[in-house]
């Protein structure tokens, strides 16, 4: 199960050593998910910079209460310290509007995000999935927006706060003391240039966590997602140390990138706060020498606290939009992924109605995973409406692909494949897929009650059509006898059903779509002599009138069809009937004979 390679990092290394300029660009791509939200982001910014006005207002009204504490009318103290308390009770206002205002908008873009890159990888082919683990995608969508959601409701806020501090404060500084404001700038480049040296090795550090991150949750995802085959195989401990193995590689990427973090902090906050120290020194030398008033350097004190303190935070969320960047990169990677299988800019629509005449033109296919292997090759056919045709053949020569290359999962690299005389590359995949109808070989069941699995061929059917499709399908009795009938639950992929259970609800489903269309990929498989027998005839009344396409190793469950295709490494090599077949010799009389001849002499 632990097929990932864990010698290196997923990451790419191209990728990592980006120039941090660009990297940093890659924020731009979350605008068009803020750009509806315009109101709500002006809002936040009025309240924003309300917040930091009144912050540097603040320092002016300690001035004034410092220098008159011994004023000789105590009504001039009182107005100043009420004036200090209205300045704080305005900032405790403006910050809780803010904070509002600021997280709402996170939570709304990041949604959006969220729902924009579900709604792309949920349409995306068979042959993307060929190319990314889909736990790595969950990871990108739960993992990377969080991330996302906590830069743009916090991080960028106080990042935009802080610059208005910082150069407000600046300005202020200035203003009060430009002595001590040219010792203070004269630190500057001892805080910057760490910031700018460790900040790019930061970013580097953050995409390999990331990765890692994301390699965890597809490790993870694979194994669960076939928990039963690894304890039938007793492979629990090898999987327990494949997870380990990138669960801990992820985490020696966040161990240096905490450290590579602290060491900035700490670099950052000494020069600061060494500056500081320097200021309050000479500033308390001219207050004792009478060019300075107390309040005067308290005041210029104040201002450069808060200043040092915008670097300083600036700084910590530095490293946060660096994350952030790394962040939106992989989910863009995700919404500008091109697939190989798209719907034309100006779909041509399906005749009505709908026959259900399926042609194959020459058709060649080679999966994208095996490109030097044809899997079908040079394939003609043409089933007319109504027909019921069957695939027989040996494993891998090609019955499943045709019932892939028919519901446009995947396209054929020669050849073309039409329903109803229009060919499928020429529709949009959901116009036609709309009127068929899968019963795959191994059923998808979903987390929810037996009633909404059937339901999920065609939603807007009644209780009534559910059950009358599960009575089709020989499910009737079953589900009826489960703790709450048609509104048990089954669990995550129907754990609580048998494999006939669950096939039997896979074809409940179809019978319930309705369509002219009906693709049958070993639909029987699982099913026992008697069940079998009672959904063959189900699935012989569905097949009345409707175009049908069986694959099926038991050849018993051909013999009806009335033409059955034998395919052969991707070639085929035979039609006709059952009985043609059988008297013409070759392949397909080989199967017969095996299956029929030698398992009666078994028995």
């Amino acid at each position: 199960m632990a097929r990932m390679d864990t010698a290196a990092p997923p990451a790419n290394t191209a990728e990592e050593e980006r120039e941090k300029s660009k990297n940093m660009r890659a924020l731009s791509a979350l605008w068009p998910f803020m750009a509806p939200y315009k109101l709500l982001m002006a809002a936040a910014g009025a309240a924003l910079v309300l917040t930091a006005m009144v912050s540097l207002a603040l320092p002016m009204a300690v001035r004034r209460v410092v220098d008159n504490f011994e004023a000789e009318e105590s009504a001039i103290l009182d107005l100043y310290f009420a004036a200090a308390l209205g300045i704080a009770a305005l900032l405790a206002v403006g910050t809780g509007l803010r904070y509002a205002l600021v997280t709402r908008l996170g939570e709304r873009v990041v949604a959006d995000i969220r729902k924009a890159v579900f709604d792309r990888v949920i349409g995306m082919s068979p042959a993307f999935y060929e190319r990314i683990m889909t736990g790595e995608v969950l990871s990108r969508i739960t993992t990377d927006t969080t991330l996302i959601q906590s830069v743009l409701g916090s991080s960028v806020s106080i990042a935009l706060r802080n610059i208005l501090i910082f150069f407000g404060g600046l300005v202020l500084m200035m203003l009060t003391s430009p002595k001590l404001t040219g010792l203070a700038l004269l630190l500057v480049p001892a805080v910057i240039v760490p910031i700018l040296v460790l900040g790019r090795r930061l970013r580097v550090l953050s995409r390999e966590n990331q990765d890692w991150i994301a390699a965890s949750s597809g490790n993870a995802s694979e194994a669960l997602g076939a928990v039963q085959t690894v304890q039938a195989f007793t492979h629990e401990a090898e999987n327990r140390a494949a997870f380990g193995d990138v669960t801990e590689r992820s985490f020696d990427a966040a161990r240096r990138r905490i450290w590579t973090r602290a060491l900035m902090t700490v670099i950052v906050i000494f020069m600061v706060f060494t500056g500081i120290v320097g200021i309050l020194w000479m500033g308390a030398n001219a207050v004792r020498s009478g060019d300075m008033t107390v309040g005067t350097l308290v005041q210029f004190l104040i201002y450069s606290i808060m200043v040092a303190g915008g670097v300083a935070a600036l700084s910590e969320i530095w490293g946060e939009l660096q994350r952030a960047a790394g962040a939106t990169e992989r989910l863009v990677e995700l919404l500008e992924s091109v697939d190989s299988v798209s719907d034309p800019a100006a779909p041509v629509a399906l005749p009505a109605p709908v026959r259900g005449q399926i042609t194959f033109e020459n058709v060649t296919f080679r999966y994208p995973s095996r490109p030097k292997v044809a899997a079908l090759d040079d394939v003609s056919l043409d089933i007319a409406p109504g027909e019921t045709v069957a695939f027989v053949g040996p494993s891998g020569a090609g019955k499943t692909t045709i019932i892939q290359l028919i519901l446009r999962f995947y396209d054929p690299i020669a050849g073309r494949i039409l329903m109803d005389g229009v060919d499928l590359a020429d529709m949009a995949r959901d116009q036609f897929r709309r009127h068929i109808a899968l019963v795959p070989q191994d059923p998808v069941i979903f987390a929810t009650t037996a009633r909404e699995n059937i339901r999920f061929g065609r939603p807007e059917a009644t209780d009534a059509e559910v059950e009358a499709a599960a009575k089709a399908a020989a499910a009737h009795e079953f589900i009826a006898a489960l703790p709450d009938g048609y509104d048990s639950y089954v669990g995550e992929r129907g754990v609580m059903l048998s494999g006939g259970q669950k096939q039997r609800i896979a074809i409940a489903r179809a019978i319930l779509r309705d369509a002219p269309v009906l693709l049958l990929d070993e639909a029987t498989s699982a099913l026992d002599a008697e069940s079998e027998r009672a959904v063959q005839q189900a699935v012989d009344e569905l097949s009345e009138g409707r175009t049908t396409l069986i694959v099926a190793h038991r050849l018993a469950t051909v013999k009806k069809a009335d033409r059955i295709v034998v395919l052969d490494q991707g070639r085929v090599v035979a039609t006709g009937s059952h009985d043609a077949l059988v008297a013409e010799g070759g392949l397909y009389a080989r199967l017969a004979r095996l299956q029929f001849t030698d398992g009666i002499a078994a028995e």
